[in-house]
């Protein structure tokens, strides 16, 4: 097994670069003899985005890192129940469409913390915008350029860390600087290097499951394999651990540690009753990295693109799952030499089995991955930075072509301390995997939020100290029921039951804290709002007509929950 890029690979890679750069360079040129509005056409495309472009570009933004090596991991060690993930964000990416979008367009919204001063104040757009841009840049900024360098790294001889780092981050920037639409029409072509290098990595892992077995080169055979050897890595729901395994895994029995393992990771039905879709309906409703893709759209292309998104939605787990069970089924039967058993390392232990050329295809996905989801974190930093804090606080007076030029030096001021607070690797993942890291602590604002997001929008009674209260509440209590809860109150309680996380402490699933941190700044932020005032005087308008759907968009929706539907009942 070759572990290491040869150079064929490099040449495939390098048509890829070479490709991207010069159809970036086309949309940009073409885009100066057109643009009216620099800033608008910088930062938000000035509507010039196709519902493929926007729903491709969702997409592109969305998968990286740390879906391709994080979720891949997860699908080692857990299975199906994983792809909850994907499947109910096709569901959100619908309530998006549908109810969201219609509020950000009527409004004339085009970033998230103008949403905040639209609807409550500027004291809550403010520390909004100052919380986001820490976010995006020491958060999702250092964990794509991290985990991605890592990934292929290990691919390219794992000498090259640094010098990888640069070149993802470099071309990044090139991405970048061009603006909105620049992103979004390079990002076609990125979604479809993505989708074809994922598919023939799937493909080459299942056919090497199928020879593995002496089942001859056959994808399908290996795939119904997969189903055979392990069935319980294709089950979407995990029952709750019961006494005996908690009991087993006190006692030391790494069986049932592993399960439970697998349950604070993915709770069984419970997760479903609110962690998933405050993770989803916050990450692609709240978010400024995703719905700016849309924002600059009018209501029709961009529900469209949305619902696009969606479809696309629901093949990721093919993707960005497969590959890790099938690294299992592999390293169970003794057919992965030279793999550390790691799960974040299983992506790129699959790859390892690629022919010459196929293998630079998947790593030019996995690069196409990387560096779209760095372009769209950057615009979005820039965007905030520049019309939500200079263009408001220290230049009121400045131009376009001033903001323009501000944007692209945020996004290289952006890109150099994310470069730097990544170099030697500061970020501890650990041992509990990229994805499940980046889910579990994202998890610690996203109950408050969401609920600022969500009764700001569709209750006019909200006001903005009930928006600042819930803010805190919900940050409070993910730190309260994550570090204190099961010192104050046990390990089982009316609200949870917490398990033994193998390292000599209880743990409640992560999914869990999510919920009751939500429901609780909800009831904070009703109670506060119903004995303060004002709310109503910056309520936005809501009108029926607003979120009637046409023809085309029921039928896509239909089609959406159909497929879902037949996907959990098989996978029950």
């Amino acid at each position: 097994m070759n572990n290491k890029l040869v150079m064929t690979d490099f040449i495939v890679f390098g048509i890829y670069f070479v490709l991207l750069a010069a159809y970036g360079y086309m949309i940009y040129r073409k885009k100066k003899k057109q643009e009216t509005s620099a800033t608008h056409d910088f930062f938000l495309a000035e509507g010039s985005l196709t519902w493929w472009a926007i729903g491709a570009s969702l997409i592109a933004s969305n998968i990286s890192a740390e879906q391709f090596i994080g979720m891949s991991g997860d699908g080692f060690f857990v299975g199906t129940a994983v792809a909850a993930y994907e499947w109910i964000a096709a569901i959100a990416l619908i309530i998006i469409a549908v109810w969201f979008m219609p509020v950000y367009l009527k409004n004339k919204i085009y970033t998230m913390p103008q949403f905040l001063k639209t609807r409550y104040n500027e004291s809550v757009a403010l520390i909004m915008a100052v919380f986001w841009l820490f976010l995006y840049v020491f958060v999702n900024l250092t964990s794509i350029l991290y985990l991605g360098a890592v990934a292929i790294n290990g691919l390219a001889g794992g000498e090259y860390l640094h010098l990888i780092m640069i070149v993802l981050a470099v071309m990044g920037l090139i991405i970048t600087l061009g603006g909105m639409k620049v992103i979004g029409f390079t990002d076609v072509l990125q979604v479809g290097v993505l989708i074809l290098g994922g598919l023939a990595t799937t493909y080459l892992a299942l056919t090497k499951v199928s020879e593995s077995f002496g089942l001859g080169h056959d994808a399908i055979a290996g795939l119904k394999m997969l189903f055979k050897d392990s069935p319980d890595h294709f089950k979407m729901i995990l029952s709750k651990p019961d006494s005996g395994t908690v009991s087993a895994a006190l006692a030391g029995d790494a069986a049932s540690q592993n399960y439970i393992n697998k349950y604070l990771l993915l709770p069984g039905i419970t997760m479903y009753f609110a962690g998933q879709w405050i993770v989803n309906l916050n990450y692609w409703g709240c978010n400024q990295y995703i719905t700016q893709r849309a924002l600059g759209a009018d209501l029709k292309t961009a529900r469209t693109g949305i619902l696009f998104a969606a479809f696309l939605k629901l093949m990721m787990p093919i993707i960005v799952m497969l590959p890790g069970i099938a690294a299992y089924v592999l390293h169970r039967n003794g057919g992965l030499e030279g793999f550390n058993g790691v799960k974040d390392t299983a992506y790129s232990s699959v790859l390892a089995f690629l022919p010459e050329g196929l293998k630079g295809l998947s790593v030019a996905a996995l690069t196409a991955a990387i560096v779209a989801s760095l372009a769209g974190k950057l615009n979005s930093i820039s965007t905030i930075f520049t019309l939500d804090v200079y263009k408001k606080y220290l230049n009121k007076e400045a131009d376009e072509n001033k903001q323009v030029w501000v944007g692209r030096l945020t996004v290289l001021v952006a890109m150099i301390l994310a470069i730097a607070f990544t170099w030697k690797d500061l970020l501890g993942i650990g041992g509990e995997g990229g994805f499940t890291f980046i889910q579990k602590y994202t998890g610690f604002i996203s109950p408050g939020v969401f609920a600022m997001f969500i009764l700001g929008m569709f209750w006019k009674r909200t006001t903005g100290t009930a928006a600042v209260a819930g803010l805190l509440t919900g940050f409070l209590l993910a730190i309260f029921f994550n570090s204190y809860a099961i010192n104050m109150f046990g390990t089982e309680t009316l609200l949870y039951t917490a398990f033994p996380n193998g390292k000599g402490a209880y743990e409640i699933p992560f999914q869990i804290n999510m919920g009751w941190s939500f429901f609780f700044t909800m009831l904070v932020m009703i109670v506060l709002s119903l004995i303060g005032k004002g709310g109503e005087q910056k309520a936005f308008v809501l009108d029926k007509a607003m979120f009637k759907v046409q023809p085309i968009h029921t039928v896509m929706i239909v089609a959406i929950l159909l497929i879902i539907t037949a996907l959990y009942a098989y996978l029950w």
